[in-house]
């Protein structure tokens, strides 16, 4: 009897050993590998202290797509580029997120044309007017990026965002002179359209999406969403003002 009960101990003793060793948990989770612990367990590693971990960055979801392809976005990308470029006065499109501006407002009612009366009759109007069709925006983008693809594979046997600069530069310009034939819309209404959303993206508030860093303000001194203007209004001259965005009011 007294042999029946060790060998049970033991036997008890034994299993749990395996069972803490493979990496079972209660409920069944296992945690652990049961090859590992026949193996042989590795020694437990040190969990660093708080101060040695690595930061922990905020994600920016202005940095997320909302509408675009990743190849449609890196042709809006390299394109906006070109028609607002890095240089010595500061950053360009790229940096400031002007192609994730774009993809967000065309993910949104501005894509969807949700303000505008949009029924036919469609007659051509004056340049002046801007396109008048049945197109909503952000199918106007889809056709011409497929287009600025396709005349930059049959010209240069790349893709656009794969182009140099200069040839870049030639493909945006064949599409703002028509050289371009589009059946649906014009290639000179995508180009304006284009050039149009690069300066929003450049210059609107990084609430949006681009203007990041608020850096496009910067470039023209502009300083932004201020709540008020009442400690400077009197002061000499031009004060120099921090740039403010809609956000920094979001806690108000």
């Amino acid at each position: 009897m007294a042999n029946q009960e060790e060998n049970k101990d033991s036997s008890t003793i034994s299993r749990r050993k395996f069972l803490a060793n493979s990496g079972y948990a209660i409920g069944g989770l296992v945690v652990g590998g049961v090859l590992g612990s026949l193996l042989g367990r590795e020694p437990k590693q040190q969990t660093p202290a708080p101060n040695q971990s690595a930061p922990q960055q905020t994600p920016d979801f202005n940095q997320a797509l909302m509408f675009f392809t990743q190849e449609q976005f890196k042709v809006v990308d390299a394109a906006t580029e070109r028609i607002f470029p890095k240089d010595d006065n500061g950053p360009g499109a790229r940096d400031l997120g002007v192609a994730f501006f774009i993809d967000h407002q065309l993910a949104g009612e501005y894509g969807f044309n949700a303000r505008d009366y949009m029924q036919p009759p469609f007659f051509p109007g004056e340049k002046v007017q801007g396109y008048q069709g049945r197109l909503r925006r952000r199918e106007i983008y889809e056709i011409g990026l497929r287009e600025m693809q396709n005349y930059s594979m049959s010209k240069y046997k790349k893709n656009f965002y794969d182009l140099a600069p200069e040839e870049q530069d030639a493909v945006l310009t064949a599409f703002e002179k028509d050289e371009i034939k589009l059946t649906t819309t014009s290639a000179s209404g995508f180009f304006k359209m284009l050039v149009t959303n690069t300066l929003e993206g450049v210059y609107a508030d990084p609430l949006y999406g681009g203007n990041k860093n608020m850096s496009g303000w910067n470039l023209k001194k502009y300083p932004g969403n201020q709540m008020s203007y009442a400690n400077i209004i009197e002061k000499e001259g031009l004060p120099q003002i921090k740039p403010a965005s809609l956000r920094d009011h979001l806690s108000h």
